[in-house]
């Protein structure tokens, strides 16, 4: 089920969003200022954000980007009444994928949701970015700072998976599981070891450590 994040103040605008998304098939989750919409967005739990220019805090424009700034490709659709040439060219400049006026029909705002999202699926994947750091899933290849690093296959797979999962905390269970792929020692302190070799080479603020938990990209 794909998750929809709502930005958006003005409750009455955003129970309809919510309840209408959620009848029709989508997990939902609202924010009702700029901040908390951004610290959501980075999360990466979310599949499209539905972004009002107007909000508290931080104002969409900004949201968008601190967003686009992150390094994140979530498809974005800005909700305003301000409907003016130049505020939709602010938009969709700054990194939006579509912008749609207020008052809309909900049953258009689902359509351009659902087109984002097919074309998101559609798009090749060849390049995961977060901040300065690239990573080119073809050929296997890292930038940082469009530096080229060289990685070996088990730490370009270790920083593929912080990048995908970037601002989510990965236990060393998950990073054991998912990057070397057998039953792992629960003493083996291999994810530790190749963690510390990937602050070497993509910085050593690049990934924190979680006290007890496990490790997060920044």
């Amino acid at each position: 089920m794909a998750s929809i994040l709502i930005a958006e103040d003005e409750a009455r605008i955003s129970g309809f969003i919510d309840k209408g998304l959620r009848s029709a098939g989508f997990a939902t989750r609202v924010a009702a200022t700029g901040t908390d919409a951004l610290d959501l967005a980075l999360t990466g739990e979310f599949d499209l954000l539905v972004l009002d220019v107007n909000l508290p805090g931080m104002d969409g424009f900004a949201v968008l980007e601190h967003l686009r700034g992150s390094g994140s490709r979530m498809p974005v659709i800005m909700l305003t009444a301000r409907v003016e040439l130049e505020d939709t060219v602010a938009g969709l400049e700054g990194g939006a994928d579509d912008y749609l006026g207020k008052p809309f029909r909900f049953d258009e705002l689902v359509a351009r949701i659902r087109l984002r999202m097919r074309r998101d699926d559609a798009a090749p994947k060849d390049e995961l970015v977060h901040g300065d750091i690239a990573l080119d899933i073809r050929t296997r290849r890292a930038h940082v700072a469009g530096q080229s690093v060289e990685l070996s296959a088990r730490e370009f797979a270790l920083a593929e998976e912080f990048v995908r999962h970037a601002g989510q905390v990965l236990s060393r269970e998950q990073l054991l599981s998912r990057v070397w792929g057998y039953d792992f020692d629960p003493g083996s302190n291999v994810a530790d070891v190749y963690v510390g070799y990937l602050r070497q080479k993509l910085g050593s603020d690049a990934i924190e450590t979680v006290r007890g938990v496990g490790y997060r990209m920044t």
